[in-house]
């Protein structure tokens, strides 16, 4: 197994590891969750340049790489809905959407076709990324005590419902536009695949 075939199954292992952390009733491992999300998505990162430099391309790279990513931001985006910040109906349209792509990717992949991905669907995915960072370092930071009590204050602003609504709303219309973006740029593989 290459070297970014073992982060990649990395990020796979360290992801319930983050939900349990994140989720669990203790202040010390709510923190070190955030830890584990941002060394699991450097593997992402990592796994990706590494492939590209040395040329670690491999079937099995292509099969799990997609397949992390997803893992990983699908387990982030529930774990807000779990502790009522986002809601549930917009994570369900972006894990359905992503899911349905990777797995559509990934019989593309067994019967040896490519998908063209644009440049919004990559957009799309970093702007997912950065919001759920976004997240992660305000509220294990503020409400998880990170961050010193001197600036709790700050936590109402920085996690203003109506602020992270909409931001919400703009994220799933955009996961539900390049996803009808990506079924129409590849309609005529998709045929193919499915004959």
């Amino acid at each position: 197994m290459t070297i970014p075939n073992q982060l990649t199954v990395t990020r796979i292992i360290l992801t319930p590891i983050f939900a349990i952390f994140f989720l669990v009733n203790d202040l010390t491992l709510n923190q070190i969750s955030l830890v584990i999300f941002l060394i699991a998505a450097l593997t992402d990162w990592y796994d990706g340049w590494l492939a590209r430099k040395y040329n670690y391309i491999s079937e099995l790279g292509r099969f799990l790489d997609p397949l992390a990513d997803k893992i990983l931001t699908s387990t982030a985006f529930f774990c807000f809905v779990f502790v009522g910040i986002l809601n549930i109906w917009m994570v369900l349209i972006i894990v359905i959407r992503d899911l349905v792509i990777t797995l559509l990717r990934l019989y593309g992949q067994y019967k040896k076709r490519t998908f063209a991905t644009s440049y919004l669907a990559k957009l799309k995915t970093s702007i997912q990324m950065i919001f759920l960072y976004y997240l992660l370092i305000v509220f294990v930071g503020f409400e998880k005590g990170l961050i010193g009590p001197g600036f709790k204050k700050y936590s109402d602003f920085l996690l203003n419902k109506e602020f992270i609504f909409y931001s919400m709303i703009f994220i799933t219309l955009l996961t539900v536009y390049t996803g009808i973006e990506y079924f129409y740029q590849n309609r005529y593989t998709i045929k193919e695949i499915f004959k």
